[in-house]
Parts: C-alpha cells; sequence; structure tokens
C-alpha cells in the first residue's frame, strides 16, 4: 500500500513566467526617493549580466550573489510592497496552463507542494492566491530589521530542492515513486529524479532533450 502522493512544483518559469530578477527590480524601484530609486535601479540592470553568468555555472553562488542586492531593505518594507508585487508583476505572469495543471493535480488527490528559490515574503500573496498551503521558499536574514544579505538556511537551490522533497516525504508520509515533479530548468533535474513521474514545463533546451530522451512529458503552460 502507497503513502500519500504529492505534486511538487518549482515556480518562475514553470508557474509563473516571471524570475528573481523581476521582485528585485521591483523593490529596487520603490526605494525612498527617486535618487535612491535610480541608483538601486542601476545597480540591479547594471548586475544582470553577471547573474545570468553566474547562474549559468553555479545556481549556490548566483543565489549569494543575488541575496546579497537585498542588503539593506527592511523588513516592514519588503511586506509592504509584497501585495503591490503580487498585483503588479506576478499575478499577470501566471502562465494559463499552470492553473489546469493544479486543478487537475488536486482532483486526482495529490498534495500540491511549490519549492521555490525566491523569497518567502515575496511569493507569499501568491501562493494565497494559488491556494498553496504547502510551500517553501528562501528567507532573508534581518537584524533588527534590516536584511543583512544572507539567506538562512536552508538555501532553496538546485540539488537541496530535492533533499527537502525527500525529507518532506519522510515527514508526511509522501511515496515519492508515486508523485510527482514539475519545473522548466535542467538545474532542477535532481527535484525530477527523485519522483516517480517527472514533467518538464516550458523546458529549457537542455531539459527538454533529457525529457525526451526519457520519455517524460513536456507541458506548454503558457
Amino acid at each position: 500500500m502507497t503513502g500519500a502522493r504529492a505534486a511538487f512544483y518549482d515556480l518562475e518559469g514553470t508557474l509563473i513566467r516571471t524570475n528573481l530578477v523581476h521582485a528585485l527590480l521591483f523593490y529596487a524601484k520603490r526605494q525612498r526617493g527617486l535618487r535612491g530609486s535610480l541608483s538601486k535601479t542601476a545597480v540591479v540592470v547594471a548586475g544582470i549580466p553577471l547573474f545570468a553568468a553566474t547562474n549559468f555555472y553555479d545556481r549556490r553562488a548566483f543565489n549569494d550573489l543575488f541575496f546579497r542586492m537585498y542588503a539593506g531593505q527592511t523588513e516592514d518594507r519588503l511586506r509592504f510592497f509584497a501585495d503591490e508585487l503580487f498585483d503588479d508583476v506576478l499575478r499577470p505572469a501566471i502562465h494559463a496552463g499552470a492553473l489546469d495543471l493544479l486543478r487537475d493535480s488536486r482532483e486526482r488527490g495529490l498534495r500540491q507542494v511549490v519549492i521555490t528559490g525566491a523569497l518567502d515574503l515575496s511569493v507569499a500573496p501568491l501562493m494565497r492566491h494559488l491556494e498553496i498551503d504547502e510551500w517553501v521558499a528562501n528567507r532573508l536574514e534581518f537584524v533588527d530589521g534590516v536584511a543583512t544579505g544572507r539567506v538562512l538556511p536552508p538555501l532553496i537551490a538546485t540539488a537541496s530542492k530535492a533533499q527537502w522533497m525527500r525529507e518532506f516525504a519522510r515527514r508526511e508520509g509522501i511515496d515519492l515513486d508515486a508523485s510527482w515533479a514539475y519545473t522548466d530548468s535542467m538545474s532542477d533535474l535532481p527535484m525530477l529524479c527523485v519522483v516517480g513521474h517527472p514533467a518538464a514545463c516550458n523546458p529549457d533546451f537542455k531539459l527538454r532533450r533529457t525529457a525526451a530522451d526519457h520519455g517524460w512529458p513536456i507541458l506548454d503552460l503558457s
């Protein structure tokens, strides 16, 4: 007899079109004062090529570099703008097919679990909108209400997603062999490999080729 089953989802690129930089730019543009806003936005934009290069070679190094950009942001301010981020950026970016996929998974009795490298403060309104109660995201370290630029462990990225899934399954009695996982990126291959039913959603070239070689479903949710 198998245990409970779950559907595990990556978020950026899989269920929504946006990525981590979109949220960072959103917050940068809302710095206090025009000068502060323009300065922070310029720094973020200038860093995009470095983000892209680092992400290509080392996802953990990308996360270390990326989250340093939040240093100095106040927790209150990030929470204050989270609903606006959802309304202006995240909700319009939800893939139309993502809603159908979530509905189908629920109808099949699968627990819905999102695993994202985004910030918990940023995606909480989106999780409520999608009616996802079980999710994990990165959490900034705050000292006296101000972000240090460091992430509290565990860092949610690449192979650590698979490790989190194993621990979650062990704790919750989830049968991973009877469960599903969905992602768009080859960097998330480990999370696909720990379930019995992996699927590629809007996949990048490498993941599309890997999915085709293994006979995994390839979904277009856009």
